[in-house]
């Protein structure tokens, strides 16, 4: 109704907690009397009314939201704005939080060169252990997709709801049995883990190498710019040059093996030094945090 800007105010709310991390009201999911109130109720209506002027056009919305000098701002604060505005209320900086699982993914397939850009199809399977499936009702198979399916954007996912696909739970994702106006953001060791030996990322790590390695690039230089979209400092460029050459020299010493790394028995220590450091960087904070 054009007399109501309830549905309109809703519908900015959650576009703006989708870059910011949270809505200009707290509680997304409750705009009635015992809802928060608006942190910036101005720009809210503003929103909302901008949006409704649009013909309620998501896209223009979105649009406006990423153009501007409130989100593009850098995230970095220094420590007298963080004592003064810790949660970032008075927008003094950009937003900086953990992606979800299913961004998490398309960001690592992507800065691997993996990603596959095929739309729509049935639901595709990338692979996650088996044991997710044991305590599932009716069929537990998960047989993983081959060949470019294996790499589609994770909208595509088959989502079993009574064993949810592991790797998006364990970054909060949801089983798709409930409708939510938000979910909860945590972090855990088993994040961390998983970054570290869930098979989609080993490949991940082992296809990015291997393309640094054939392309006789600069290894720090383009694996950096690859999953953190920015150049390395001074200081970052010589750990991980002194990383990369402490792995080559244990690889060639033969304390690590690089068929094992590389699932490759011809590889040489450079290729798997490349591996490694290519995993490295897919499990720093940075990778998997909104700058």
């Amino acid at each position: 109704s054009t007399d109501n800007p309830l549905g309109d105010r809703v519908t900015v709310n959650r576009a703006w907690r989708s870059y910011f991390g949270y809505g200009l009201i707290r509680t997304s999911g409750d705009f009635g009397t015992q809802a928060a109130a608006p942190d910036h109720p101005e720009l809210l209506d503003w929103l909302a009314l901008e949006f409704r002027k649009n013909g309620m056009s998501l896209k223009k919305l979105h649009r406006l939201i990423v153009t501007s000098s409130t989100y593009r701002q850098n995230s970095k604060a220094s420590p007298s704005l963080l004592e003064k505005d810790p949660q970032n209320r008075l927008l003094a900086r950009g937003p900086r939080f953990r992606l979800s699982g299913e961004l998490i993914r398309d960001h690592m397939l992507k800065a691997s060169g993996k990603l596959s850009a095929k739309m729509f199809g049935p639901g595709v399977y990338p692979p996650q252990p088996l044991t997710v499936l044991a305590h599932a009702f009716g069929n537990k198979s998960w047989n993983a997709s081959k060949g470019e399916d294996r790499y589609r954007r994770s909208v595509y996912t088959f989502i079993k709801r009574t064993a949810p696909f592991a790797g998006f739970m364990t970054f909060d994702g949801t089983s798709g049995e409930n409708c939510l106006a938000k979910r909860d953001r945590s972090n855990t060791p088993l994040q961390a883990l998983t970054l570290l030996n869930d098979e989609m990322f080993l490949e991940l790590a082992r296809a990015a190498g291997a393309e640094v390695h054939l392309q006789k690039k600069d290894p720090v230089l383009s694996l950096f710019r690859r999953f953190l979209t920015r150049p390395p400092s001074a200081e970052e460029t010589k750990a991980l040059q002194a990383y990369l050459d402490q792995q080559i020299e244990r690889l060639s010493k033969g304390e690590l093996k690089p068929a094992e790394i590389t699932a490759d028995k011809k590889a040489t220590p450079e290729l798997a030094g490349k591996v490694l450091l290519a995993r490295a960087i897919m499990n720093l904070d940075e990778a998997i945090t909104k700058p």
